[in-house]
Order: structure tokens, then C-alpha cells, then sequence
């Protein structure tokens, strides 16, 4: 769900007055054997559709070990795995599409996929969804027709007509100020891995690394303006409610406006204190005065790539920075009181040597001594090592990956050298990266590897919790396909690749040139200063960078929080959490009311320190599975605060299932709302709901197990009546001096069903004052 190019395609479609777009994923294992058992299939999280009824499924390849992930998402759907099944099948079965950085190589997939989308898919949908509309609206309504239809377009490969001697070049976004930006997205309740807005500031990269990609795929480099970066950034805070954006590129660090943006970003938006974030960065493009700005919010999370140790070895892969660009940007980091770093190295790159491993341990120490001396307190260093997989459209293309055994070997003479300090090490998985070598630049025959590793149960092969190398060993067994003798190929530069009719716009020859500066230890310039002759032409190619244009003095940002001398106020919401959303989570919720607060632009104060919070404060928490028709949350806002206006506010922007019913004014002296309420009042529902052999009101003993202890919780218990005519009750429970009630406890000792088998609703809360119970408004 923080997959970017998704939401972007996924608003390109439904913008459209002829198409619609639904997403899915992938089931985790538990639902899968449910939906197995019970014959369901699997479907859009929209409409539950199921994948079968759709015109069209689509998946985004961003990495290899999620192709048997594809085959069981398919098969879920109640698709046919292979090309050559859905067009022999005699009816209507849906176009299954592919695009991603992925499809560059699309060989070891042409077998499952009917079309792959080669470059930006933001380029192509358009046209895709114009034919798709013709077909539907006047063609014959075969899918043959309207896959030759889409065969014509540029970008589209399908292995079926093109075979492998057309060649099929990249779709191409010239001009990132006119390509299409979701500024609506949607936000999900659970929390994400990008919890936040993400705002692409440039696509491309001109630094040259010779292991990397996507600097060779998405060339060349385009930028967005500054004020298209910051207009996205205000719309879709106001929109979305986040309270931090990030910056995303292959190398946000060298953002040519990057210090006046963040500038102007933290001008406009830190009063509401929204922080800013970076991705990793090089080493050199850490700058002080950025983080200056950043750090005057709020610090978030940092990180280096240094990726090779030694200065020879950078000259191998074209990492230009020297030792002392290192230590400067630590010092830069450190001064500036970061207390965490973030650093990534390779290992098993062309021409490593054992010396070049044990430089990451000297690096890292260099780290952290910098850290001593600069902070005087604790810092937590993370190092990420990634062993270098060999990919398709790179100088290292013809370069195999090292033994699986010299892997594990370098892996643990680090953990050994790392581990023991205080360092958290963490090492990509050796088999993983070792498969990931096999299918990155595999070919059409590992289609029958990848679909009998899928029948032996590999899937979600991404996730150390399901992956099983053994199952895979098994199937290449099986097959005859041995996988080492793929990953560590070496190829002849004159053989022809099985990616070669696959054109992303880099001459093979300036690849194979960069091949040879690598051996000789060559550095390359970035290719801003001198032009390096990839075989792009930048002049007319790269669109719009920002270095044509400055910020433009704007209004100032119109807060609408008050200055530190504005009088704060207290104010006591009561809300109800109904319907649907009776299954969020208690931080599910506070997340979802603090965004739909910060949607209504309330003037909400901030703790004070390095990670400024809401001064919001919820009341006790509801479990997974209850609705509320009663619930509370303070606030300390800044006056003057007209609460009429505020509450037709918020309820505007909260989402269906929560309703802000009650706001008033309280003292700054009330208790707070989690000290004051001691008694819960609910109303339970069941098919099967009976007092368990108890007459109402007289619940002398109920022995429950708590911390291995027979806990007698009969005094919590206040009040059961039950209701004939619609099979519910009403249970009161209160927190004792000697016991805090458990309303799962309570409800399964007094009714004789689980919770969860139950429907429960809290109606009311209270607390204790000289008259008695009373609610807390």
C-alpha cells in the first residue's frame, strides 16, 4: 500500500470516465488456507470482486522473489497461470499485465504474463485505457484482439507476438510537472511501512553507480519544479492529514534546489509541526544546513549509503566520495544531534577482496567513535550489509554473483566483527539474494522453475517467515534447472543477452565501456558536468529540471496555530466508533482522529522537545472487535476555539464510523479522562446468549486464571439483565481497588461464549465524583 507508482496508476484509471481501477493483494498464509477451505476467491478490496471478473489484472514486478507470489494470486483469482491456458480456454479471461523495474528482464515471466509495460507506466495508462475502451465499446470482445490492439502501442511487449528479435523501447515521462500526481490518495487504517506522503522530486540519476539499476533504467534525470514539489506537499497534507512528507528519488541529496525547498517547506508547514525526511543519501550530499532545517521540526530517520569501504573499491562501482567526505558528513550529522544512523554497504562486488570487507568494520567504528566524541551519549548505529546481485542494463550485466558460500562466509566474518560492538547488524538473507541473482538475469526457461516452485508452496518468498530455499532446491531438482550455474554466469559481451529486445535508451556499448573503466578502477563524472554518452539524448529527453527555475516568493503560510503567548484551552470530545471501524485497533484509531484533526486544521498544541506530539489524550482503550457509542478523547487547543464551527469540521473529515457527537470546554485542573473512568457500561448480543446457570445481580464468584493465578473477578462484575426480545444484555463492570475488570473475562465467565463470538457495544463510561457515578460529559 506505500507503493507510489500504484496510487499513480491507480488515480491515472479512476479519473477516467471509461475505466475504473480496484487493487488486491496478496492473502497472508492464514487467510489463504481459509479461502482455500472455504472455496473463497480472491478479490478487490473495493467491490470484492473476484480477479477473474475483471477486464484486466495488473501486477507491479519491483522485485524477483515475488514471482510465485504473482502464480498464487492468480490461481486464488481463478486465473490460469499460463499465457498460452487463458488463450486456449474458449471464453473471456482477463489480460494479465505486468510492469516494473522487473520487466527490463521480462524472460523467466513471459510465460505467465500476456503483456509487460516496459518503462513509465504514468506514460502509457492513458493510451491502455483508450484501447481497452475500443475494444469494449465496438470491438468483436475476443481478448485476442484487443491484446494485438495493445500490441501496436509503444512499451508493450508481449512475448506471444513479439517474440524476441523487436526490439521494444521504454515509455518515457519527459516532463515530471506535467505527468500526473495522486494528491487524494487513499490512507489505510492499519500502519503502512510509508506512513506519510511521498512526493517524487526527481526521477533518474546521473551519478553512474555501476551495480545500481534503476541509475542505468530510469535515466535520464528529470526534476520537478519547486513549486510543484511544495504545491503537491500542501495539497496532499490537507487531504490526507499526514504529519510528515518525504522526498523521494534515487538521489534526494542532490536536488538542485534541495536547501530553498526544504526552507520554504518548513516556512509553510512546521507550524502545524510537519517533518520532513530524506531517503538513504550519499555521502557526499549530506549538508548541514539541510539538516539544520530539517532537524527544526522534528529529526526523523537517517541514512547513509556508502556502499563499498575502500577507496578503490568505489572506484570499481563509481561511488565517488572520499574518507574525508565521510567523516565530514558524519561530523555534519552528529553535531547537528542525531543519536541514530543508518549505514548500507555491499558485499561480493567485481574485484572485492577480503580487505575490502574488513573496511566496513573500520567504517563503522569510525562511526561510532565520531559519534562519542561529537554527542558524548549513546547512539544507535545500524549496518545493513546487501550482497551485490548482478542486473540486466548495467556495466556489470556480464559479471556473475559469487558462491552462495562465499556469501554466508563474508556474511559472518561481518556479524562476528559488527555483533559484538555496539552495532545492530542486520544481513540480507544469503538464499534470498542468491535467487534473486538466478531470476534477474535468467531467462524463458526459468518459468518452469519459478511455476514448480509455486506447486511445491513457495510464495510470498520475500518474507524470511515464509521462505523456504528447500522448496526451491526441490524444484530445481525436479526441473534440471540449476539455479547456481545462473546466478554466477558469466556472460561473453558479444553474446546476445536474454534481455537485449528489451531497450531502455543505453547503448550496450557505453555499458560495456563502463564495464572496462570498472576493472581499471576508472571513475565516470556525474553526468551533469560532462556528458558520458549513454545514448540518450538528454537535451531533448530530460524534460524540465529544476535548476530552470527559482522559488517564487509566496504568501505567507497562514496557520492556524497561535503563537506560544496565545491562551490554550481544554476541550472534552465524546465520539462514537461504530460499524467497521469497531475493528481497528486502539492505535488505529488514535492515528485515524489525529489525521482527521489535522484535516480540519484544528488548532491542536504540541509537546515540546525533539519529537514535538499532539497534545491529544484518549480515554480507555476499546478492544479489537467493540464498538463504542460513547467515547472520549481531550484535547488542548489554542483559543479562541468556536466549537460549533470545529465539530461540523471534523466530522466532515473523519471517516465513516467515527462521529464527534459532544465538544465542551473543561478545566485545565480535570482529571485526566483514563484516572477518572472506573466504570464501563456495555450492551452484548448473541445468537446464544444466556446467564451460564447465573440469576442477574447475583454473581457471588467468578474465578478466572490471570499471571498463572485463580483471580476471583465477581466484584467487577455490578449488573446483568438480559433482554428476551432481542437476545442481548446489559453488563456493567468496574475496576475494583484489587482488580481492573476485563471485559473479555467478564463476558466469558458471565455468558458462557467467547468475545469474539459476541457482539459488544460500550455504551457508556463513568467515573466517581461526591455525587456518584457520572459520565465524563
Amino acid at each position: 500500500m506505500s507503493h507510489l507508482g500504484l496510487k499513480i496508476l491507480y488515480d491515472i484509471i479512476n479519473i477516467s470516465p471509461h475505466a475504473s481501477a480496484e487493487r488486491v493483494f496478496s492473502p497472508w498464509t492464514d487467510l489463504e488456507e481459509h479461502m482455500k477451505r472455504d472455496g473463497i476467491l480472491l478479490s478487490s478490496l473495493e467491490s470484492d470482486t473476484p480477479l477473474k471478473e475483471f477486464d484486466i489484472v495488473g501486477f507491479s514486478l519491483q522485485y524477483e522473489l515475488s514471482y510465485t507470489t504473482v502464480l498464487n494470486m492468480l490461481h486464488l483469482g481463478g486465473i490460469p497461470l499460463r499465457s498460452e491456458e487463458r488463450a486456449g480456454s474458449g471464453k473471456f479471461v482477463p489480460l494479465v499485465i505486468a510492469g516494473g523495474p522487473c520487466t527490463v528482464n521480462p524472460a523467466p515471466m513471459s510465460e505467465f504474463i500476456d503483456i509487460f509495460l516496459i518503462g513509465d507506466g504514468e506514460d502509457a495508462m492513458p493510451e491502455l485505457i483508450d484501447a481497452a475502451g475500443r475494444w469494449k465499446s465496438g470491438g468483436d470482445g475476443k481478448r485476442e484482439s484487443l491484446i494485438a490492439e495493445i500490441s501496436r502501442l509503444k512499451g508493450f511487449y508481449v512475448p506471444m507476438l513479439h517474440g524476441k528479435e523487436s526490439v521494444i523501447s521504454r515509455r518515457f515521462v519527459h516532463n515530471l510537472d506535467n505527468a500526473h500526481y495522486p494528491l487524494k490518495p487513499i490512507v489505510p487504517y492499519t500502519s503502512i511501512v510509508h506512513d506519510r506522503v511521498n512526493i517524487e522530486v526527481s526521477r533518474g540519476c546521473t551519478m553512474g553507480c555501476r551495480f545500481c539499476q534503476a541509475g542505468m533504467i530510469y535515466r535520464p534525470l528529470r526534476e520537478r519544479s519547486p513549486e510543484n514539489v511544495l504545491r503537491i506537499a500542501g495539497e496532499s497534507l490537507k487531504n490526507t492529514g499526514y504529519n510528515e512528507v518525504s522526498f523521494t528519488s534515487l538521489s534526494a541529496g542532490d536536488y538542485t534546489h534541495l536547501l530553498p525547498v526544504v526552507k520554504e517547506f518548513n516556512r509553510r508547514f512546521g507550524p502545524s509541526r510537519t517533518a520532513l525526511s530524506l531517503p538513504s543519501l550519499r555521502v557526499g550530499a549530506v549538508n548541514r544546513d539541510v539538516l539544520k532545517e530539517i532537524k527544526s521540526v522534528r529529526k526523523t530517520g537517517f541514512t547513509m549509503a556508502p556502499e563499498a569501504a575502500t577507496e578503490r573499491l568505489r572506484g570499481v562501482i563509481n561511488k565517488d566520495f572520499s574518507g574525508e567526505d565521510y567523516e565530514r558528513a558524519l561530523r555534519a550529522l552528529f553535531e547537528e544531534g542525531w543519536l541514530s544512523l543508518k549505514l548500507y554497504f555491499m558485499i561480493g562486488l567485481p574485484t572485492e577482496t577480503d580487505e575490502d570487507i574488513e573496511a566496513i568494520r573500520s567504517m563503522a567504528m569510525k562511526a561510532l567513535h565520531t559519534a562519542k566524541k561529537n554527542t558524548g551519549r549513546f547512539v544507535n548505529i545500524s549496518i545493513t550489509v546487501s550482497p551485490f546481485v548482478p542486473k540486466s542494463h548495467t556495466p556489470f550485466q556480464w559479471c556473475g554473483q559469487i558462491s552462495l558460500d562465499e556469501i554466508k562466509r563474508k556474511q559472518k566474518y561481518l556479524r562476528a566483527a559488527l555483533g559484538e560492538k555496539k552495532f545492530k547488524y542486520k544481513g540480507h538473507n544469503e538464499e534470498m539474494t542468491f535467487l534473486e541473482a538466478v531470476f534477474a538475469r535468467g531467462d524463458e526457461r526459468l518459468s518452469l522453475l519459478i511455476e514448480k516452485a509455486w506447486e511445491a508452496g513457495c510464495r510470498l518468498d520475500g518474507w524470511s517467515e515464509t521462505f523456504d530455499f528447500n522448496k526451491w532446491l526441490v524444484a530445481m531438482d525436479k526441473t534440471g534447472i540449476d539455479g547456481f550455474a545462473y546466478a554466477r554466469r558469466v556472460f561473453d559481451k558479444n553474446e546476445r543477452l536474454p534481455w537485449d529486445n528489451i531497450g531502455v535508451g543505453i547503448k550496450k556499448d557505453f555499458l560495456l565501456r563502463e564495464y572496462e573503466n570498472a576493472t581499471a578502477c576508472s571513475m565516470t563524472v556525474d553526468c551533469r558536468k560532462v556528458c558520458t554518452a549513454c545514448g540518450l539524448k538528454c537535451g531533448s529527453e530530460s524534460g524540465v529540471r529544476s535548476s530552470e527555475f527559482g522559488i517564487v516568493e509566496l504568501e505567507s503560510f497562514d496557520s492556524k496555530l497561535e503563537t506560544q503567548n496565545s491562551k490554550l484551552v481544554r476541550i472534552r470530545v465524546q465520539f462514537s466508533k461504530t460499524g467497521r471501524l469497531r475493528y481497528l485497533s486502539h492505535l488505529e484509531l488514535v492515528a485515524a482522529v489525529l489525521r482527521g484533526l489535522r484535516r480540519a486544521s484544528v488548532p491542536v498544541d504540541f509537546s515540546k522537545g525533539f519529537h514535538p506530539s499532539p497534545k491529544v489524550s484518549f480515554g480507555p482503550p476499546l478492544n479489537v472487535g467493540i464498538a463504542g457509542e460513547k467515547e472520549y478523547f481531550d484535547m488542548e487547543v489554542f483559543s479562541p476555539f468556536d466549537i460549533e464551527f470545529y465539530m461540523e469540521a471534523i466530522n466532515n473529515t473523519m471517516p465513516d464510523g467515527i462521529k464527534i457527537g459532544r465538544m465542551e470546554v473543561i478545566s485545565k485542573d480535570a482529571a485526566s479522562l483514563n484516572s477518572f473512568i472506573k466504570r464501563y457500561e456495555y450492551r452484548v448480543k448473541g445468537e446464544r446468549l444466556t446467564a451460564n446457570g447465573m440469576e442477574e445481580n447475583k454473581i457471588t464468584s467468578l474465578i478466572v486464571r490471570r499471571d498463572g493465578k485463580d483471580t476471583d473477578i465477581a466484584p467487577c462484575v455490578e449488573h446483568v439483565s438480559f433482554d428476551g426480545e432481542d437476545n442481548s444484555a446489559r453488563l456493567v463492570i468496574a475496576d475494583t481497588d484489587a482488580v481492573k475488570a476485563r471485559v473479555g473475562e467478564v463476558s466469558e465467565a458471565v455468558f458462557g461464549t467467547k468475545m469474539t463470538e459476541l457482539e459488544l457495544t460500550r455504551t457508556a463510561l463513568y467515573g466517581m465524583n461526591e455525587k456518584g457515578w457520572i459520565e465524563p460529559l
